[in-house]
């Protein structure tokens, strides 16, 4: 999707509320935030001085140029770059499920929509697919009618709810799952379209998907026995 990332922050639970108000100073105002833990050992974390601090694990949509602001204040605000308090990356995004979803995850970014683009080479492809809680079920049944093997559930909660109804015409729950879902990239545009008819905008679920690019992948097995060249063979 041209110059548009999936942002994934990580840090201590303590700098969470930092963190947020930086990003709504750079104009990213949705936010999906989960929790987790640091897996350290002991040795390490005795070697650097630190304790096992819990974590908070922030997912944001940006474009490139506020990915260049949002960088900027995490190193020399939060001090992100020192060891110990956190990381943050990005991903770039290849498609989202609609236009008014669009519209609502960039707020404020002045970001226009480009010609969606895939990687080259790229078999897989990971689907975010962001519901409101107790509805992951439903997500994941629409995706298993278009093909889909599988996916994991995060909960999360989200900032910048009320302005939903703003672009979605529909109020969103603060409290959120997040399913992860990886399929081929051949399959992508099937499963998404099934669950934004499914259980998108305007169902229960209001769910909200996008893709990632998948670069390389292992323990799909099963997936990849489903292809049609790989029947055959199965039966070698």
């Amino acid at each position: 999707m041209g110059d548009l990332y999936f942002m994934v922050t990580i840090a201590n639970r303590t700098r969470l509320p930092e963190i947020i108000s930086l990003y709504r100073d750079v104009s990213i105002n949705i936010n999906m935030i989960a929790l987790g833990r640091g897996t350290a050992t002991g040795e390490m974390l005795n070697y650097f001085g630190f304790d096992r601090p819990e974590k908070a694990v922030c997912f944001s949509v940006v474009t490139g140029e506020v990915w260049k602001a949002a960088k900027k204040g995490l190193e020399y605000k939060v001090h992100i770059d020192v060891p110990g308090t956190g990381i943050a990356f990005i991903i770039p995004m290849s498609s989202i499920g609609g236009k008014r979803e669009l519209a609502f995850l960039t707020e404020g970014q002045g970001f226009e929509k480009g010609e969606e683009h895939t990687m080259k080479g790229t078999a897989h492809e990971l689907l975010v697919v962001i519901s409101d809680p107790g509805y992951n079920e439903a997500v994941m049944n629409a995706a298993r009618e278009s093909g889909a093997a599988g996916g994991t559930v995060l909960h999360a909660r989200g900032t910048g709810m009320k302005n939903a109804e703003k672009f979605l015409g529909v109020s969103l729950a603060s409290e959120k799952e997040i399913i992860f879902i990886v399929t081929k990239t051949s399959q992508k545009n099937t499963i998404m379209g099934s669950i934004m008819r499914k259980a998108g905008i305007g169902t229960k679920a209001n769910a909200i998907a996008f893709s990632l690019p998948v670069s390389g992948i292992a323990g799909l097995r099963l997936l990849e026995e489903s292809e049609p060249d790989a029947v055959g063979k199965g039966g070698e």
